[in-house]
């Protein structure tokens, strides 16, 4: 099962209490489809995570088998993973790879930070359009490691709009008062816009993909900006 998180939703998950994370990515759906997996609600496995001021596509095992062969080939990196971010400033160049090492930050343990003794990462990246200030960023991570995408924007000069812990309230600076409010969402807007699943005993191979929130949305109309057209 594929499910579009919105922004605010946490999968964090306690030992204590191992469905949790399920059970308020399905509170989270519109009504009519909170009640059609309702009854499913205790046999979904959650295949992996997004950070939970992140959107996009979540997927649910519904056995332990397909759990099993899922996070497999997420941990082979089998899932072409796409997000598009929109951040401050203009990359340089416009396409690119970004293979800065990331560790915690022992000073604050909520951050990671760019550590030449922390483990590999990687984020390939590509610039899908421009605006005064800001960029809409396309992103393909070959690694998944913590905070990985915004510390990587954020290391290169680009934070991701709404990223307070690695950007800082930059939308201060835009004169525009409804375009400072777009700007100003309350969380980041970073969205998992697309997985590419490979062919398992458990399932075919797809190609998932979850449409812009409306926050982040009207922000890229705002800016006279398209999102990039879905596969």
């Amino acid at each position: 099962m594929a499910l579009d998180k919105a922004a605010g939703v946490s999968l964090a998950t306690r030992r204590a209490e191992p469905g949790a994370a399920v059970a308020r990515l399905l509170a989270a759906l519109p009504d009519a489809e909170r009640g059609a997996h309702a009854l499913a609600a205790g046999t979904l496995w959650l295949v992996h995570r997004l950070d939970v001021g992140t959107s996009g596509v979540v997927l649910l095992a519904r056995d332990e088998d397909a759990h099993r062969e899922l996070v497999r080939a997420f941990a082979a990196r089998r899932v072409a993973k796409t997000y598009l971010a929109l951040a401050w400033g203009r990359p340089r160049p416009a396409a690119g790879s970004w293979t800065f090492p990331l560790g915690p930050d022992r000073r604050d343990r909520r951050r990671m930070l760019v550590d030449p003794a922390g483990r590999a990462a990687v984020t390939a990246y590509r610039v899908a359009g421009r605006a005064p200030g800001v960029s809409l960023v396309r992103l393909e991570p070959a690694t998944g490691r913590t905070h990985q995408i915004r510390v990587h924007l954020a290391h290169a000069g680009h934070p991701v709009v709404g990223d307070d812990l690695y950007g800082g309230p930059r939308h201060r600076g835009v004169r525009d008062p409804a375009l400072r409010r777009l700007l100003d969402p309350g969380h980041t807007l970073l969205h998992a816009w697309r997985l590419h699943l490979p062919p398992t005993a458990a399932s075919p191979e797809l190609i998932v993909t979850a449409p812009l929130p409306f926050d982040f949305a009207a922000a890229l109309a705002a800016l006279g900006l398209a999102p990039p057209a879905e596969p």
